[in-house]
């Protein structure tokens, strides 16, 4: 399954940046994002030799992107970018959809947030 998101030039650069320096430059880019929190999304990436298994791997730009199934819905329709600058850095996401999450990760939300971001230091890297 193909997820339909965007992936912006700034955040794909970042990406491409991870899986040169890793030392797995044949590898692939690893999101998994989750609901929760204020911001609406939880996000993880690692840079990985392959997909692990459930994984779904696309294509964006010639860069390999290794996909949870979860993170593929949660992403259908939204926007990654990454941002870096004095006040902020890291992913963030837009949603066209629009809605948002509010602070409890408890229940369900019906679209994911508008806007999110997910600062650089509260991603674990593996």
């Amino acid at each position: 399954m193909q997820s339909n998101f965007t992936v912006t030039p700034a955040a794909l650069n970042f990406m491409r940046r991870m899986v040169r320096f890793s030392g797995t430059p044949t590898g692939g880019f690893r999101l998994t994002v989750a609901p929760g929190g204020c911001s609406g999304y939880s996000a993880e990436f690692s840079v990985e030799a392959a997909p692990r298994p459930g994984d779904a791997e696309q294509a964006v730009e010639g860069l390999r992107l290794f996909l949870p199934a979860e993170s593929r819905m949660l992403l259908d329709g939204v926007t990654v970018d990454h941002v870096d600058t004095p006040l902020q850095s890291g992913f963030t996401f837009a949603n066209v959809k629009g809605g948002a999450y509010g602070c409890s990760s408890s229940g369900e939300a019906p679209t994911p947030p508008a806007e999110a971001s997910v600062a650089l230091s509260s991603i674990k890297r593996k």
